[in-house]
C-alpha cells in the first residue's frame, strides 16, 4: 500500500463518527483457550451482562483447536470466573442466561476448512443482525494477525470497506510490532483485509477510568484548563510504577525491556492525553488527531542527546515490603550478563507552543517500592519578592497531583499559614479521592474496551499513525544504546525508586523526582 492510500484511509477513518447504540453482535474470540480469555475477556463480558449492558440479542464465539464442546467450554469459563470476577459471588441466574450465548468452534487458525465451519455458525444464528454484526478479537500472537484475517476475507466474514460504516471489525492486542518497521508491516498485513477504521488496536490502559478522566478533568474544568500551558507550569512528572519484578516473563523481557513493554504505549499514552490541545469534538477521530499531534511534537533526539536526557536502570537484588527480591539477571530466562532495561527515565520536550521550554519527565520501572501511576503537574514557583523573602526560604511551588492508580483521585498542594502568631507557612494538600466521592465501584478496563468496540466507537482504541509515532520515538532511544553497556550508576536496588542516574537527570536542572505515596 503507497503512502497516498495510507492516507486515504486515515481521512476515511475520521468520517462517520457520531455515536452509535450498541446493536445485536456476534463476537468470535481467536485463542479462545488462552489466558487473557478466561482472566480478562470472559469477566469483563460477564460483569456487562450483569450491569445489563450488552446489546440484546448477542452471541459469543471462542475459536481454539483443543477439542472442547459448547458445555465444557462453558464450564471452564465459569470455574475461571470464581477465581477473576471483580464481583462475587458469581449471580448464578445471570451466568445461565450469559453461557447460554457462549459457543465454541474447534479449529486450527490456519486450517480454512475451520473458517468455513465458523462461517456457517454465524450463518446460523437466528437474528440477521447477528450474522451481520461481526467483531473478531484475536487474542493471538501478532504473527498470526495476517493469517486469521485473511481466511476470514475467504469465507466472507470480513470484508474490506472502501467507504461507510462496516459492520464488520477486528480487535488486535498489543504488542503491536517490536519496533518501527515491524509495525508497520503489520499495519500492512492488516488493512488488505480491513479498512483502518475496521481495526481496533487495544491497549487495556485505556481502558482505565482515571486515564479517560484525564480528558474530563482537564477540558470541562476552565479553573485548570488556564493554567495548562507554559505560562504557569514549570514541569511534569509522569511515573508508571510497578511493585512486582518480571518474575515469570524474563524470556519477554529480554526482547521487550521497560522501552518496549511500557514506554511505547503506556507512558506515551498518558503523555498525549495529559498534553495533547483540546480536540474540535469527543468523536473519536477528532480525538486520536490531537494525541498523534501531540506524539509528533515531541523533539527527536540524536544519540548524544539520548545520552543526556534518557536513563535506564536495571535492579539487583533486595527488598520490597520486606520480600528478597532476586537480581534481573538471576530471573528465569535472563542472560546473566544482561543489558536489558527494567527502569526508564527521560526528559522530553514538547516543540508546540503550549509547551515550548516545559519539560516532561517521564520514569518506569519493576521492582520500585510499590506500584503507582500518577501525573504531578508542577507550577512555576511565586515570586519571592514577599513570603519567600520575609522567611529566608524558598516556597514549595504548588503541584496538582492525578493519581491513575491506585487510590485513584487528585490532590492539590498549596501553602497555607500555621496557625499562631508568627508567619509560619507551610504546604498543606487538598485531597480528591474516587472511593469517597463515587463508591468503590471501578469497572475493569475490558469492560469498558468491549462496550466501545461493540459499538465501534475508536475514540479509546489506537490508530496506526499513534503507533508509529509512538515507535519513532522509542526506536530512536534503542539505536542509541546498541553496544553499550549499563554502567554502576544505572544499576538500582529493587525497592527503590531507580538509579542515582534518574536522580541526577533531574538535578541538573536544578529540579528532584516526587515519589508516590501510599495514600492512607
Amino acid at each position: 500500500m503507497n503512502d497516498v492510500q495510507q492516507l486515504d484511509e486515515l481521512l476515511d477513518s475520521r468520517r462517520d463518527q457520531a455515536r452509535r447504540p450498541v446493536e445485536p453482535c456476534t463476537m468470535v474470540i481467536f485463542g479462545a483457550s488462552g489466558d487473557l480469555t478466561s482472566r480478562k475477556l470472559i469477566p469483563a463480558l460477564y460483569h456487562l451482562a450483569l450491569e445489563k449492558l450488552l446489546p440484546q440479542p448477542y452471541k459469543i464465539v471462542g475459536f481454539a483447536r483443543r477439542e472442547k464442546t459448547d458445555e465444557t467450554w462453558r464450564a471452564e469459563l465459569r470455574e475461571a470466573l470464581g477465581k477473576f470476577s471483580r464481583t462475587q459471588p458469581v449471580d448464578e441466574a445471570v451466568w445461565a442466561a450469559f453461557a447460554a450465548n457462549i459457543h465454541y468452534c474447534l479449529g486450527d487458525m490456519s486450517d480454512s476448512k475451520a473458517y468455513e465451519k465458523l462461517a456457517s455458525m454465524v450463518a446460523g444464528f437466528p437474528d440477521e443482525k447477528l450474522r451481520r454484526n461481526r467483531l473478531f478479537y484475536l487474542a493471538t500472537n501478532p504473527s498470526q494477525f495476517a493469517e486469521v484475517t485473511s481466511h476470514l476475507n475467504a469465507v466472507g466474514l470480513l470484508t474490506r470497506s472502501e467507504a461507510g460504516m462496516t459492520p464488520e471489525r477486528v480487535v488486535v492486542e498489543k504488542p503491536f510490532g517490536h519496533d518501527l518497521a515491524s509495525a508497520q508491516e503489520l499495519n500492512a498485513e492488516l488493512t488488505r483485509f480491513a479498512h483502518e477504521k475496521q481495526i481496533f488496536r487495544i491497549d487495556h490502559y485505556l481502558g482505565k477510568e482515571t486515564v479517560q478522566n484525564i480528558l474530563t478533568f482537564r477540558f470541562s474544568n476552565a479553573i485548570f484548563e488556564r493554567l495548562w500551558n507554559r505560562e504557569a507550569i514549570d514541569h511534569v512528572q509522569i511515573t508508571v510504577g510497578e511493585k512486582l519484578g518480571v518474575g515469570s516473563r524474563g524470556g519477554y523481557y529480554e526482547e521487550a525491556g521497560a522501552m518496549r513493554d511500557m514506554v511505547q504505549n503506556h507512558v506515551l499514552q498518558v503523555l498525549a492525553l495529559v498534553a495533547m490541545e483540546p480536540p474540535v469534538s469527543l468523536e473519536a477521530e477528532n480525538v486520536r488527531d490531537e494525541k498523534v499531534k501531540l506524539l509528533k511534537s515531541i523533539r527527536p533526539m540524536t544519540a548524544s542527546q539520548v545520552a543526556e536526557n534518557v536513563v535506564r536502570g536495571q535492579y539487583f537484588a533486595g527488598e520490597v515490603d520486606g520480600e528478597p527480591r532476586p537480581a534481573y539477571r538471576s530471573e528465569v530466562k535472563v542472560k546473566p550478563n544482561s543489558n536489558v532495561e527494567t527502569f526508564v527515565a527521560m526528559r522530553i520536550n514538547i516543540d508546540n507552543w503550549r509547551w515550548s521550554g516545559v519539560p516532561f519527565y517521564l520514569r518506569t520501572g519493576k521492582n520500585l517500592p510499590h506500584s503507582a501511576s500518577e501525573v504531578r503537574i508542577h507550577f512555576k514557583s511565586a515570586p519571592s519578592i514577599l513570603f519567600n523573602a520575609g522567611l529566608g526560604r524558598k516556597l514549595d511551588a504548588n503541584s496538582l497531583t492525578l493519581r491513575l492508580q491506585p487510590n485513584e483521585g487528585m490532590t492539590l498542594r498549596f501553602n497555607g499559614k500555621v496557625p499562631g502568631g508568627a508567619t509560619e507557612l507551610r504546604p498543606v494538600r487538598m485531597n480528591f479521592s474516587y472511593d469517597t466521592e463515587f463508591g468503590a465501584y471501578t469497572p475493569e478496563a475490558y469492560e469498558r474496551l468491549l462496550l466501545e468496540a461493540m459499538a465501534a466507537d475508536a475514540t479509546l482504541f489506537i490508530r496506526r499513525d499513534e503507533v508509529e509515532a509512538a515507535w519513532g520515538i522509542v526506536d530512536a532511544i534503542r539505536t542509541a544504546w546498541v553496544g553499550k553497556s549499563l554502567t554502576n550508576r544505572e544499576f538500582y536496588a529493587a525497592g527503590t525508586w531507580g538509579p542515582f542516574a534518574a536522580d541526577e537527570l533531574l538535578a541538573r536542572d536544578g529540579r528532584e523526582w516526587r515519589n508516590p505515596q501510599p495514600q492512607k
